[in-house]
Order: structure tokens, then sequence, then C-alpha cells
């Protein structure tokens, strides 16, 4: 049995609105620190930059697949993780955070249901 966890493209953008948000405040309140008399560019700025990198790398990040199997964890780039060297899973935001017994970790990104996938991935002990 195998399963596939698939970006989900309205976790893909509103992962991006936030980003855009979150950007727009921080570069608002920079320019109004700095004394700058139109500190609307700011936010105007963030939101343009990072919607049109959402758009350009859209059809890479929905190509990344990741495959359960009974044995291992594969993924994008040739990514081959055996099941029985993960320890821990933790769901964060859209994504999911694998980490492995070397400590390597990685990065599911822009599922519908990160704290289900984190648990199909290792039912022990998740954060």
């Amino acid at each position: 049995m195998t399963t596939d966890f698939r970006p989900d493209a309205p976790t893909y953008w509103r992962a991006h609105a936030i980003m855009a948000l979150a950007g727009g405040i921080a570069a608002g309140l920079v320019l109004v620190a700095l004394g700058n008399p139109a500190p609307w560019v700011g936010p105007l700025g963030a939101a343009l930059a990072i919607g049109l990198r959402a758009a350009y790398v859209k059809s890479e990040a929905m190509a990344e697949v990741w495959t359960l199997t009974s044995t291992h964890l594969t993924g994008p780039g040739g990514r081959a993780i055996p099941r029985a060297q993960i320890t821990q899973t933790r769901s964060l935001l859209g994504a999911v955070q694998v980490i492995t017994t070397t400590g390597d970790k990685h990065l599911i990104r822009y599922l519908p249901d990160p704290a289900a996938a984190a648990r199909a991935i290792h039912p022990g002990p998740n954060t």
C-alpha cells in the first residue's frame, strides 16, 4: 500500500498570502520607523514581490509529490528515507517536517491536512 502526499493549491496560495501580509506589515513598519513619507510602498512592494514569486514557482512546488510505502518515504530530488529512520514528524501550518535518526530534516509542503500526514508517516509521538 502506498500513500501520496500532494501539494494543495489553496494551501499554497494561503501560505503566500500570509507571507505577503507579514512581509507587508514589516516593510511598512520599517519605512515608518525610517520616517519615509510614503510607507504604503513597503506593503505594496512586498505583496507584489511575493505574489510574483508565488506565480513563478507554483508549477515547481505543485510537482513535489512524496510517496509513503511500508518501507520508505520517497520525495523529490531522489530523496528516499527508510521509515525505520524516521524518529519524529511535526505539523507546521501547511507542512510536515520529517526528522530522521541522523538529524536530517525534510519538509513536505502545502498539504491540506498536515496533521493527518504526520500521523500517517510516523504514528508514534508527534509534535
